[in-house]
């Protein structure tokens, strides 16, 4: 663990959230601030002690603020490797003293867009100097600490506290990954916004480069399929959609919900509301019903009736705002499957509950949940016991065994099986001969009324 003290400080930025109270907290640790502008001006109101960067150059800021940190003695202190003999020789020649944590938000060019200012001012918000020193702090965190969003300081505060006024190297590299993914969004926004500019002015070409930058709007519980790691990303883009929907309830979205909203989404905007109703209805991507009608609820019932079977579980969109007597609709078609007969879903795999993850194929779990459920259900048995797919980590036999003694007390009537291989069928057979399905689908095709509930709810 390589510590780094921070003896001198450079704030200069435009998003001034938790900055007095986090140049206090490096004061009280014995920092020296240098500052720029109007953070300098903040500073000093605010009763803390700074040092221009003017009176670190010699040179004043020109140019109407264009030119005040383009400087050796700050770029110099930024980047000098202090243990190399020539460099620490570089750095008494030149009197360029290091810089040990940069503190930089860059001018605020996506908001000024996004507000629709003119072409001038916009180029004026094009922050040049503060991507110069973030970039050149993080190519050196070995020694200098970057900080680029105000949620940032308070754990350097912590390691600081932590460290007698240092920071470690794993913290340095994590805020320089930080600092980096935030200067290229930045450029991304810029180098789009001229794309945009040209493709005004009739220069219509597709761009030779194009930069796609995203913000992370939610860690998600896991991929396409449970052993993926996946996260949400929004590039700020002011269109409607699932990236700047408002969630209203029910829990936290997951990688295929998302998935299968956005599908819906733009598969239903396709139809104009004031010429028909649209109703369209996702599962895993794929839509199980579209259709048109006269009104929503109509529009649902056709919808549905393409394939009831596969909607079960799906995403529904409409073209129009929702209306009292399609949410009946669909409510009752919902309370119509609770009364029928019950499958309960769960993953002989991973499994989320309480927003971590699981193996819960063993013997003990299993008869758990099954305990549990019908206690949930208030019922003396359940009618399908569905296992989605076997555990690679608990043999098929003690997931069978469960089955077994399950169905022996009476609680289960028979098991649904999914993505289980032939020997590990003949294997569990062998253990459990009961009244095994090999998919819970095969019971719509017998005529049973049936429900699938959600995964991990049993």
């Amino acid at each position: 663990m390589t510590l780094r003290p921070i003896r001198r400080a450079l704030l200069s930025v435009s998003d001034k959230t938790g900055l007095i109270e986090f140049a206090r907290g490096l004061q009280k640790h014995g920092a020296v601030l240098l500052s720029t502008g109007g953070t300098a001006k903040a500073l000093r109101d605010a009763g803390l002690a700074v040092t221009d960067v003017s009176e670190v150059t010699g040179f004043p800021e020109i140019m109407d603020g264009r030119v005040k940190t383009l400087h050796p003695k700050i770029h110099g202190g930024f980047l000098a490797l202090r243990d190399k003999p020539d460099h620490a020789e570089a750095m008494k020649t030149h009197n360029i003293e290091g810089i040990d944590l940069l503190v930089s938000n860059l001018y605020p060019f996506e908001a000024t867009v996004a507000k629709g200012a003119d072409f001038d001012e916009t180029i004026e918000n094009i922050d040049i100097g503060g991507p110069a020193m973030i970039r050149a702090a993080s190519k050196n965190h070995d020694w200098v600490t970057v900080v680029v969003d105000p949620e940032d300081y308070e754990i350097v505060l912590q390691e600081m506290g932590a460290n007698k006024g240092a920071t470690t190297l794993a913290l340095r590299r994590k805020l320089a990954q930080i600092a980096y993914a935030r200067t290229a969004a930045y450029d991304a926004a810029v180098s789009n916004w001229f794309a945009g500019e040209l493709a005004k002015s009739g220069d219509k070409a597709p761009p030779r480069r194009r930069a796609i930058a995203g913000s992370l709007k939610q860690s998600l519980r896991y991929g396409e399929n449970p052993h993926q790691d996946a996260a949400f990303y929004v590039t700020g883009e002011k269109r409607f959609g699932v990236s700047t929907a408002e969630q209203l309830q029910g829990k936290e979205l997951s990688y295929n919900n998302i998935n299968d909203t956005d599908a819906a989404y733009e598969l239903v905007a396709e139809f104009a509301p004031g010429a028909s109703a649209a109703c369209a209805i996702i599962k895993h991507a794929n839509p199980c019903g579209v259709a048109l009608a006269g009104n929503l609820a109509e529009a649902y019932r056709k919808a549905l009736a393409c394939d009831p079977v596969s909607a079960f579980g799906g995403v529904l969109a409409f073209n129009r705002t929702l209306d009292g007597e399609t949410a009946e609709e669909i409510v009752g078609a919902a309370l119509d499957g609770v009364r029928s007969q019950t499958i309960i879903a769960t993953k002989a795999g991973l499994e989320w509950r309480d927003g971590k993850i699981y193996r819960n194929a063993s013997r003990a779990r299993i008869m758990r949940e099954i305990d549990d459920s019908l206690h949930r259900l208030r019922t003396d048995y359940i009618d399908i016991y569905h296992v989605h797919w076997p555990d690679p980590l608990v043999p098929v036999e003690e997931t069978a065994e469960a089955m077994r003694s399950l169905y022996e007390q009476g609680k289960i009537r028979a098991i649904g099986v999914s993505n289980f291989s032939v020997s590990q069928m003949d294997r569990f057979r062998r253990v459990a001969p009961l009244h095994v399905l090999q998919s819970p689908y095969n019971l719509f095709e017998r005529g049973i009324d049936a429900e699938i509930l959600p995964y991990c709810q049993a």
